[in-house]
């Protein structure tokens, strides 16, 4: 069964900040570089041998995430709009503090995991899985025996609801697509932060 290594970008500017991105575009901090390297040492020997798709989220914090790991790996970047982030609409560039006290009863619904809820205006999580998974389709009939798909947080959510990723961290599944088991949470792979 072929491999997807679930990359999540390195710490951006505004993960450091504390603010919603979404579809905005901050680049990496110098820590989410030093994250990127350092997970790029870290998935360099499982790649030896292998066929390694690297795919990755337009948005420039992916991009350089992705770019870094290429440059170990010696990997090209196949670079697909779909794998962006959640777009958060309204929320994006406010704090979780600014988006609880400006749209209290619009963050209790996105926080309740109703996937048909468009936060900010932006995008529903339906949305959001139908966009990614026909991406994913694509990347899955090329045929390497792993991809590696640097994107961002909300996507892992939209299909695994809950799962905690730390920025410059990775998980192995077999299929994003699937659902996971009842009471799943996937466990990162180890990866230095």
């Amino acid at each position: 069964m072929r491999e997807i290594w679930f990359i999540r970008h390195g710490e951006s500017l505004w993960n450091a900040e504390g603010r919603w991105q979404g579809q905005a575009d901050p680049p990496l901090s110098a820590l989410g570089r030093s994250q990127a390297h350092a997970l790029a040492e870290t998935l360099a020997p499982l790649a030896v041998g292998r066929r390694v798709l690297l795919a990755a989220s337009d948005l420039v914090r992916a991009m350089e995430t992705a770019e870094i790991v290429g440059a170990v790996l010696g990997l090209a970047v196949r670079v697909d709009a779909r794998l962006r982030e959640l777009d958060v609409g309204a929320w994006s560039g406010h704090t979780p503090a600014e988006v609880e006290r400006r749209w209290p009863a619009d963050l209790a619904r996105f926080r309740s995991g109703d996937a048909a809820f468009a936060p900010g205006g932006g995008e529903s999580r339906l949305a959001l899985r139908a966009r990614v998974g026909a991406a994913l389709a694509e990347l899955e009939a090329i045929g390497a025996d792993a991809i590696a798909l640097v994107s961002h947080l909300g996507v892992v959510r939209a299909f695994r609801p809950g799962t905690q990723l730390a920025p410059g961290t990775w998980l192995k599944l077999h299929s994003l697509a699937d659902p996971a088991p009842p009471g799943h949470n996937p466990t990162p792979e180890p990866a230095a932060l």
